[in-house]
């Protein structure tokens, strides 16, 4: 009996997964980053006896927009599409007999049958359809529940600071990769695979990626409260630390990263404008226009020293106007001969108004520099335009100004003192100071 019933049991389920299947899926929801493909079976179909996980050869996959199929055959990938269409399966183990011609596949169907007896009746394989949602998830919120390390960098005021910065708002993630997400995420799932399953797990690893990822934007002279106007460099440095586990394990990738609220706390800003101000104050100038508001406030308060009367009142202000007027003056003088130097300065001789070294120092008045011992940089050959500055192309690099083309080449008649671009000499001779007029001409 047992024989008898695997033999009947060969032949039914042979013929009745010799028929051609379709397969479809319907809109993917947002939460659903795999889902396994329905089988089709309306109420006028005769393929109603047909194994589940079978799928026959010759069977149509239908692929919608923001869609990716897989066929797994004995938990294996065999096959894949990511184009919106109709995708035939002709490669399946399992025959069928309206494809591929009757005859062969009458045959195929009768060697399946010896093969389902050897196995008690059943088709002894399993094969099926997922579809996955290539779609961009939006909606993925975070948030730091404790502050992030966030180094402030501002190299014109010199400061170099560690702060402690929260940090909100929503990302969205792809499928770049379904072959990967499926062998090392969602498996053979019976029905669908959402996102909360994995979500926790991608918002633990983006929070921990956060630290490097502020940390290559503060090295690109980013301040953390301009961060939001900044999202997609910061996208690129999150996927960049987190490619080896989310694209190179899982196949996802971030799309894009927004950031809704980022706040450093008060004490930290506090001090940050605080050292903002005193580098101001590096200027002779501002540093003396502050002693004189702070005198002017010092003076008012003594004016009102009603308690000691006018007489004392008085006295005051004379001691708070002595007690600064030296530091104030002195540092306005200061202020004075550094514009006078500037101003003097001939454009072109970086001696005179200080050059900036390669490795950052800037202020350098002499032949070599202050900070690393380099000496001063070779001034590049090229054509002095009338405004002063030198170039190298066809245009002035300061005024816009064209290069002088067939202009005659000039040489001093008094002294030979010969310009460093003959054809656009200074109006004066350096050496001797004779006008330069036609009869300097070559």
């Amino acid at each position: 009996m047992g024989l008898l019933k695997a033999g009947f049991g060969a032949l039914g389920g042979a013929l009745g997964d010799a028929w051609r299947e379709y397969f479809y899926c319907e809109s993917i929801d947002q939460n659903v980053m795999a889902v396994k493909a329905d089988k089709r079976v309306g109420g006028r179909s005769s393929n109603k006896k047909g194994t589940d996980n079978i799928i026959s050869n010759g069977s149509i996959i239908a692929v919608n927009e923001g869609q990716c199929m897989i066929i797994v055959d004995q938990g294996k990938v065999v096959d894949l599409c990511a184009e919106a269409g109709e995708f035939v399966y002709d490669h399946s183990t399992e025959p069928s007999m309206f494809y591929g011609g009757f005859g062969k596949g009458l045959k195929e169907t009768f060697s399946s049958i010896g093969k389902r007896f050897t196995m008690g009746g059943e088709p002894g394989k399993d094969q099926r359809v997922y579809y996955f949602n290539t779609k961009e998830l939006i909606g993925n919120k975070y948030g730091t529940p404790n502050p992030v390390p966030f180094r402030v960098v501002d190299t014109r005021v010199g400061l170099d600071v560690d702060i402690s910065i929260k940090c909100f708002g929503e990302y969205s993630i792809r499928i770049t990769d379904p072959i990967l997400f499926y062998t090392n995420v969602c498996g053979n799932v019976s029905e669908a695979y959402t996102r909360d399953t994995l979500d926790s797990q991608l918002k633990t690893e983006l929070l921990t990626a956060l630290q490097p990822a502020f940390a290559r934007m503060s090295e690109m002279g980013i301040r953390y409260s301009a961060i939001p106007g900044h999202t997609v460099e910061l996208a690129d440095a999150l996927n960049e630390v987190l490619s080896a586990k989310w694209t190179k394990l899982r196949g996802i990738s971030i799309v894009s990263f927004g950031v809704s609220s980022i706040k450093a706390s008060e004490e930290d800003e506090q001090m940050i404008k605080e050292l903002q101000r005193n580098a101001a104050f590096r200027d002779p100038t501002m540093a003396a226009a502050h002693l004189v508001g702070a005198q002017a406030s010092a003076m008012q308060s003594a004016a009102k020293n009603e308690g000691a009367g006018p007489v004392m009142g008085f006295m005051g202000m004379g001691m708070a106007q002595n007690a600064a007027s030296g530091n104030i003056q002195n540092l306005y003088a200061a202020g004075a001969a550094q514009q006078q130097q500037q101003q003097q300065s001939v454009p072109g001789q970086a001696a005179n108004i200080g050059w900036t070294c390669s490795c950052g120092h800037a202020g350098n008045t002499g032949k070599f520099c202050a900070e690393c011992g380099k000496p001063l940089p070779t001034p590049t050959e090229g054509w002095t335009c009338a405004c002063g500055a030198v170039n190298q192309g066809k245009f002035c690099a300061e005024c816009g100004k064209p290069k002088p083309a067939g202009a005659p080449l000039y040489k001093c008649d008094k002294c030979g003192w010969e310009p460093s671009d003959p054809r656009n000499p200074p109006k004066f001779c350096p050496e001797c100071g004779d006008v330069f007029d036609e009869n300097d001409a070559k």
